[in-house]
């Protein structure tokens, strides 16, 4: 029934198992698999999110499922925070516990099939999506360190029944299915049969545009990769791990192509935003040259500085601490909230400290004497918001080096700075 033939090469397979019809069928299938091929080791994940009294009882009963088809089962037990859409907090929560679950190449196989498809298509039409919100399902996407597949994609929600019922499987009905609150239960529920009536190849017409749609992101992708690669270019290499953008290669593009190459750069990094939110990027855009404008995004901000925009989240979020003394600088310091520091060549005598800008500095330069820092920042076109976290190597009162910039020296020693955390964890 499935071709679980690309997978065979994991290290391990995992079955988000819920104990519903999908994936009791798709379970069913990967141990009768399992059973009769060589494979790699399968376990049943069951994630218990704690919303329903109903919910107590599931544990048990995928324990005595996966006990009779003998796999081994993980029970996740998760916090869903409260907010304006239960189903997206719980699925966040859900896939967060899956991702951290994976290894290196391991497969996490979940039961979304044809009719899934079908409603998350029509159901993204409703709210208005674009094309990356239209575009199929993948068959399989990245998730952590592993990747997500769904082999059932292909197949309808009666086939599925239907195969549960010629094998005698038991599942659970979760009773919030038929709450039609829940917009994609009103769907299923009252508005895909009045369609099938009318239309009975509804859901795979649906799906099939879905897979159309899936194809022409994937053009669009590709011109984004080709428009990203000239506004990648020139990125500062003095600051590695920060991602850039230029912006003039950006604004050289027709504003949809400017759309779609930062939809394509933002999609690895943040949720994207919707129609509403893209004045941000035309703001930033179009701000004066001395202008700081900020574009603020669901996992971070887009920043402008010497003519290119800087993606930045994590820990650049938050400020950082307080400078610290260097007591053994033949060891790397870690900054609170900054990274770290590491002396490389001649290491000066004790004394030594981390600081940060307080304004009105000079730095000593051999052969151009006493120079203003804020000036020779300037020069060098420090990004702006990077400037009140740049490490400064002090001996007492004396500044000695600025992290990153060679140039910015006055001892025979180079201050290296790696810098902070630009992950959110995004899944």
């Amino acid at each position: 029934m499935i071709n679980l033939t690309p997978w065979l090469n994991a290290p391990a397979w995992y079955i988000a198992f819920s104990g519903g019809l999908d994936s009791t069928v798709l379970l069913h299938l990967l141990a009768d698999y399992a059973r009769n091929h060589a494979s790699p080791p399968l376990c049943a994940i069951h994630v218990h999110h704690g919303l329903q009294s109903a919910a107590d009882a599931w544990p048990a009963h995928c324990r005595t499922v996966c006990d009779y088809l003998g796999i081994e089962l993980q029970v996740i037990h998760v916090q869903v925070p409260p907010g304006a859409s239960l189903e997206q907090a719980a699925r966040n929560a859900r896939y967060a516990a899956f991702s951290q679950l994976l290894g290196p190449g391991d497969i996490l196989f979940t039961g979304q099939h044809r009719d899934d498809q079908a409603e998350t298509l029509l159901f993204r039409l409703l709210r208005g999506a674009g094309l990356r919100g239209l575009a199929a399902m993948p068959g399989q996407r990245r998730l952590g360190q592993g990747s997500l597949a769904r082999p059932l994609l292909g197949h309808s929600r009666q086939q599925l029944r239907d195969y549960a019922e010629a094998h005698q499987l038991t599942w659970i009905e979760d009773p919030s299915n038929a709450d039609t609150r829940f917009a994609r239960n009103y769907l299923r529920g009252e508005v895909f049969p009045h369609l099938q009536q009318r239309w009975p190849q509804a859901s795979q017409n649906l799906a099939r545009a879905a897979e159309h749609l899936g194809e022409a992101l994937s053009l669009l992708d590709e011109l984004a990769q080709g428009d990203l690669a000239l506004a990648e270019a020139g990125a500062p290499l003095a600051w590695p791990g920060l991602d850039s953008l230029d912006l003039a290669a950006l604004v050289a593009l027709s504003p949809a192509r400017q759309r779609n190459a930062l939809l394509h750069w933002l999609s690895h990094r943040t949720r994207l935003p919707d129609t509403r939110h893209w004045a941000g990027w035309a703001d930033l855009r179009d701000a004066a040259a001395d202008a700081q404008p900020v574009w603020r995004l669901a996992d971070g901000q887009l920043l402008r500085s010497h003519g290119r925009i800087w993606w930045l989240s994590g820990d650049w979020l938050q400020q950082p601490g307080a400078g610290a003394a260097w007591p053994d600088p033949g060891e790397p310091l870690w900054l609170p909230g900054n990274g770290r520091v590491r002396l490389v060549g001649a290491v000066p005598a004790a004394g030594l400290r981390i600081g940060y800008r307080q304004g009105g500095e000079v730095l000593d330069i051999p052969g151009r004497g006493r120079r203003e820092l804020k000036r020779l920042l300037n020069e060098l076109q420090v990004p702006h918001f990077l400037r009140p976290r740049l490490p400064l190597l002090y001996q007492g009162e004396r500044l000695l080096a600025v992290a990153n910039l060679p140039g910015l020296v006055q001892a025979d020693c180079q201050l290296h700075w790696q810098l902070p955390t630009n992950a959110q964890g995004l899944s």
